[in-house]
């Protein structure tokens, strides 16, 4: 990701006034010129991308926030949105770009940059084993946290597995009231059979990494992301929900399919099991606003910023096709040349998130208040986020 201000002004359309100009007659003025109107695009590909999404998949509703600092149009044409479907099936509020949601694995990003500032204060080393901060955590049924490195943890290679995998988490709903503490999570996942693949998407990788920052700091890792990130960067919409059910402030309601096929609202939820791997509540705005600080340099030195951008190969059946994996960051290949680095989110109850930030600094800030369930729906889902990023770029195409 290059640099940006994801946070862009409104700035509405200026007028464009002619000089004043002397006339034949003595003391006499031209009028001015009416205004200038500027175009700056009806964005209709991803206007047709996302209602597709919506009505071919029968996803209750989804919304995007662009922002394109280097939009050819004009500084008042640097921010857009679009959105399709229901915010709320009881009321039929439509969904927006503005409602707080439950951003899911985004928070890993967050995270990551955490354990990258305190590498760069010399408190962390990212090729220490996980023993020397947390003596013991990990050593039971052939694993060994003597032989996993904090990189390991934030790349997800360290080839623990994923406390999702457990057979009580394939009804994710009849826990949704539950409280869970970390390191009960961690030590479910170390019964469970060694993943087979060198790279492994897990949540225990980064619940490790938040009792590291609490051993290291002597600080929740929840209030230090809070001191170091949301509070600098003004976040105001982003908070942990910590034992709470309920979503504060305007946001959109969230469903998925029950065990009888039926659409269930799933707002309420405690998401305590998925701690500063993906607990935190926030907004596209917010998304966008944190991931245009961190690539650009606002948040990291430029030696972890580089650290948290070398990636290994991704599972494409986890992933996207051409997908890497960095120290929190995901890199996807685009359709019009480049990539994209983020992250995406998705949580039982139906909330899925993502932001990024391609070529040229322009960002994007996806929110689905249903998760895709098929083949068909994740590709229209994809195909937002490259329509997104894609549309109006003159050098790229905007058809897959």
């Amino acid at each position: 990701m290059l640099s940006l201000s994801p946070t862009v002004r409104r700035a509405g359309v200026a007028a464009v006034i002619a000089g004043l100009v002397l006339s034949a007659a003595p003391a006499a003025f031209s009028q001015p010129r009416p205004p200038t109107a500027v175009r700056c695009g009806d964005h209709r590909q991803l206007q047709q991308a996302i209602k597709t999404l919506v009505a071919r998949d029968s996803i209750a509703g989804a919304a995007v926030l662009v922002t394109d600092p280097a939009h050819t149009d004009g500084p008042s044409c640097t921010r857009w949105t679009q959105a399709a479907g229901t915010a709320d099936l009881h009321t039929g509020r439509p969904m927006n770009a503005t409602d707080r949601l439950r951003a899911g694995s985004v928070t890993k990003t967050f995270t990551a940059t955490v354990v990258l500032q305190l590498v760069a204060e010399q408190r962390l080393s990212l090729d220490a084993p996980v023993d020397r901060y947390l003596p013991g955590l990990i050593r039971s049924h052939g694993h060994d946290g003597r032989r996993i490195t904090v990189r390991q943890l934030l790349q997800h290679t360290s080839g623990l597995p994923d406390y999702f995998a457990a057979p009580e988490w394939e009804h994710p709903e009849r826990m949704r009231r539950r409280h869970f503490e970390p390191r009960e999570l961690v030590a479910r996942a170390l019964e469970l059979p060694r993943p087979q693949s060198s790279w492994h998407y897990a949540t225990t990788n980064y619940l490790i990494t938040g009792l590291i920052i609490r051993e290291v700091t002597g600080n929740a890792p929840e209030a230090e992301i809070t001191r170091r990130i949301l509070r600098p960067l003004g976040l105001r919409d982003t908070y942990w929900p910590g034992d709470d059910l309920r979503v504060h402030g305007k946001h959109s309601r969230s469903y998925f399919t029950d065990e009888g096929g039926r659409r269930v609202d799933g707002t309420a939820w405690n998401m305590t099991f998925g701690g500063v791997g993906g607990a935190l509540v926030s907004t596209p705005a917010d998304l966008a606003r944190f991931a245009g600080a961190l690539l650009s340099g606002r948040l990291l030195p430029p030696a972890q910023l580089a650290a948290m951008r070398q990636t290994v190969a991704a599972d494409p059946d986890r992933l996207w096709p051409g997908a890497r994996y960095g120290l929190g960051l995901i890199s996807t290949p685009l359709r019009c040349g480049g990539v994209w680095w983020g992250h995406a989110g998705t949580v039982p109850g139906g909330h899925r998130a993502l932001t990024a930030v391609g070529p040229g600094g322009r960002s994007v800030s996806v929110a689905l208040n249903q998760v895709p369930s098929t083949l068909q729906a994740e590709q229209d889902f994809l195909d937002v986020v490259q329509t997104a990023f894609c549309e109006d770029r003159p050098s790229g195409r905007t058809h897959s």
